[in-house]
C-alpha cells in the first residue's frame, strides 16, 4: 500500500524538525536551559546525547517518509516517544524538578505530531488487517 502524499510530507517535516532540534541541542547544549530559566546541567554532554538521539530519530523519519505506512515501526517508535515525553514532563513537573516553561517544548516536540502519527499508524493497522 502506498502512503497518502500528506503522510510523506508530515514525516519529512518531522525529520527536518528533529534533525535541526537535535543539532541545536548538540551544538548549543546550554541555550535550552538559559531560555527556559532552568538550572544548567553539570554535565551538558548528557543533554547533547539526547540531542543526538533526537537527530537520529529525524533520520529514521526521513527514511520512513518514502512510505510511512510500510515503515510504520519507525513511526510507532516515534509516536511512543511523543507520548512518553509529555508523561515524563508531567511526572517531573509535579515533583517540582522542572518549571512550567519547559512545557512549551512539548508543543513542537511532541503534541503537534500526535494526530498525524496516529493517523499514519491507523492506516498501517488497516493495511495489515487486509493482509490477513
Amino acid at each position: 500500500m502506498e502512503s497518502k502524499p500528506w503522510m510523506n510530507k508530515v514525516m519529512r517535516i518531522a525529520a527536518i524538525y528533529n534533525i535541526l532540534w537535535g543539532a541545536w541541542v548538540v551544538l548549543f547544549p546550554l541555550s535550552f536551559f538559559q531560555l527556559t530559566g532552568m538550572e544548567e546541567p553539570n554535565h551538558p554532554m548528557i543533554w547533547q546525547g539526547m540531542g543526538m538521539v533526537i537527530g537520529v530519530f529525524g533520520l529514521g523519519y526521513w527514511w520512513a517518509s518514502f512510505n510511512p505506512v510500510k515503515h510504520w515501526p519507525i513511526v510507532a517508535v516515534g509516536f511512543l516517544g511523543k507520548i512518553f515525553g509529555p508523561l515524563g514532563f508531567i511526572f517531573n513537573y509535579l515533583k517540582g524538578d522542572v518549571p512550567a516553561s519547559f512545557a512549551y517544548t512539548l508543543i513542537t516536540n511532541d503534541l503537534i505530531w500526535w494526530i498525524p502519527f496516529f493517523v499514519i499508524l491507523n492506516e498501517a493497522r488497516k493495511y495489515q488487517w487486509q493482509l490477513r
